[in-house]
């Protein structure tokens, strides 16, 4: 084994990441890393921005062409996700900021929110408990007891 850290960086065929900027047919506009596939196709690949023409700004990381890994996404209502994508879905953890600034901080599998989480209204109160889609059981509103009391 090699301590050659420029390794690292390779692309599975051993090539050093690309990195370059792509305007497509529509207007899209890509910058950052590619890799070649084995049919010898420029992929997105590694880290990168993609802005489409509608404002929707995905910055992260990708593999094979796709949204994958760590990144945000973020649309021109104001919506905001933070979190991992797995093959251009939000999958994993994350946090979706809706557009009231309301917020769901928890698990996401292919695009739902799955599993023990936790949301919070635009005057701060947070509700935790097991969400399934738009289903959310048992939910427990989190009490704040910063306050101090008056006497």
């Amino acid at each position: 084994m090699s301590d050659n850290k420029e390794s690292d960086s390779l692309n599975f065929h051993g090539e050093q990441p690309i990195r370059a900027t792509y305007v497509f047919p529509n207007g899209d506009r890509y910058e950052g890393e590619f890799s070649r596939s084995a049919s010898g196709a420029l992929m997105r690949s590694g880290i990168g921005k993609h802005t489409s023409v509608n404002g929707i700004i995905y910055t992260g990381e990708w593999h094979d062409d796709k949204m994958h890994g760590r990144g945000t996404l973020q649309h021109p209502s104001g919506a905001l996700y933070e979190g991992e994508f797995k093959e251009n879905m939000y999958h994993g953890t994350g946090t979706y900021t809706f557009p009231d600034g309301s917020t769901y901080k928890g698990p996401f599998h292919k695009n739902r929110l799955e599993g023990e989480g936790a949301f919070t209204n635009t005057q701060g109160v947070a509700w935790t408990g097991e969400f399934h889609g738009k289903a959310a059981l048992g939910l427990k509103m989190q009490l704040n007891i910063s306050a101090k009391p008056t006497l």
